[in-house]
């Protein structure tokens, strides 16, 4: 009588052996991914240090505050009272308002009174084509009187020696256009677990603040600090090349850079703090409206873009999880290769905690913890790159024909 032949264990065999033929194939697309990260972080090891504050302010200079708002009185006091505590070279602040039907009109006008400084400037109606903000911005550069231009954002808190602060670091780093990264305040646990790693995929994407060397199209930019040149603004165009963009601090600054001018992105840590959302809702909510920068960014190179952020940020977590739970005993030759560079992908990410910690006021344990939060980091840029927004700050806008 034949023997009954049981195909259980090849087909374990075959199926272990297709297993680590994927594996293999993933490890040498993120070894590759991992030599373009160190490339882009490289550069950080010689980055800027923070910026400091100069009190005694700079008297050889004007600087024209541009302040966009939309019913801020929620939020707007701090940076009011901020921009009333600057100095020299600080000579207007000129806030632009986009029809807002709470306090906020009243509260400059009461700022006003205590400083001649302060004035409003209606922007409406919004022309055809514009994104609110930057239209905002551009109706403020066509009155503005400084040799610089600093944008604003209404939910910032200057610290004493900002606006000096910020034209004595574009001079000394010889910068036409700068902006700077903040200092996070005020965030709750759950915003410290997941903020951080959306901001890790920005910094994965376009190398460490401060780094040297950057190409245009890689440039990053922050809106909520950005200082340029009024001359070179206007030799630009205006704020007119990211009317329609939703992360036009990006597009402005990519546009300006490849025109030649000198790009910068500094670490404004000491400068400023903000408190940008009111709860982790609302920043997964506004941020990952522009998380992807699609509107700078080409198809082609976003897609890359994800297809990166997935190999270095999203994946290395769960690949170790699984490899420890089905090799807890021995490994092949190439498992212990994927978990060697997966470990090296998370050392990094915590390297990156290490030198982004002094950036938040009182980084918590949810803070230490964010790397658990990068799958849905990644997750939110794919979402921001397939799904154009079609409503910011109330205002409603058309999709373009093209999406």
């Amino acid at each position: 009588m034949e023997a009954t032949r049981f195909p259980g264990p090849r087909r374990s065999r075959d199926a272990g052996n297709s297993g680590v033929s994927v594996l293999a194939v993933l490890v040498i697309a993120q070894v590759a991914a991992l030599l373009v990260l160190i490339g882009r972080l490289r550069g950080g090891r010689n980055r800027a240090p923070p910026v400091e504050p100069v009190p005694a302010g700079l008297t050889d200079t004007t600087v024209s505050v541009l302040l966009p708002t939309l019913n801020e009185g929620h939020r707007i006091a701090p940076c009011l009272e901020g921009l009333h505590g600057q100095g020299p070279p600080l000579a207007e602040v000129i806030v632009i308002d986009s029809g807002s039907i709470d306090d906020t009109r009243p509260q400059v006008h009461a700022m006003r009174v205590r400083d001649n400084r302060f004035r409003v400037v209606d922007d409406r109606p919004l022309p055809s084509g514009w994104i609110g903000k930057v239209w905002a911005l551009e109706r403020g550069r066509a009155v503005a009187n400084g040799e610089w231009v600093l944008g604003v954002d209404a939910d910032t808190e200057p610290l004493p020696g900002h606006v000096a602060g910020v034209v004595s670091a574009a001079r000394r780093h010889h910068l036409d256009v700068v902006s700077f990264t903040p200092r996070f305040a005020g965030m709750t646990p759950a915003e410290q677990w997941v903020q951080p790693a959306i901001l890790t995929t920005l910094v994965y994407r376009t190398g460490a603040a401060g780094g040297q060397g950057t190409a245009p199209d890689r440039v990053l930019a922050n809106g909520q600090c950005f200082l340029a040149r009024r001359a070179v603004l206007d030799a630009a165009g205006g704020y007119a090349p990211a009317r329609a963009s939703f992360s036009d601090d990006v597009t402005l600054a990519r546009h300006v850079a490849a025109q030649g001018y000198r790009v910068g992105f500094l670490d404004g840590s000491r400068l400023y703090r903000v408190r940008s959302y009111e709860s982790l809702r609302q920043m997964w909510r506004e941020w990952g409206r522009s998380v992807d920068l699609r509107d700078s960014t080409t198809r082609g190179r976003l897609a890359l873009d994800i297809a990166f952020l997935t190999l270095i940020q999203a994946i290395p977590l769960p690949i170790l999880g699984v490899l420890a739970l089905a090799y807890s005993d021995s490994m092949p030759t190439v498992v212990a290769v994927a978990a060697t560079v997966n470990g090296c992908l998370l050392l990094i990410r915590v390297l990156m905690l290490a030198a982004l910690r002094h950036s938040y006021d009182r980084p918590g344990l949810t803070f230490w913890l964010s790397p658990l939060a990068d799958p849905l980091a990644v997750l939110r840029v794919v979402i921001s790159a397939v799904r154009r927004p079609t409503r910011w700050r109330g205002r409603e806008y058309p999709v373009p024909a093209s999406e």
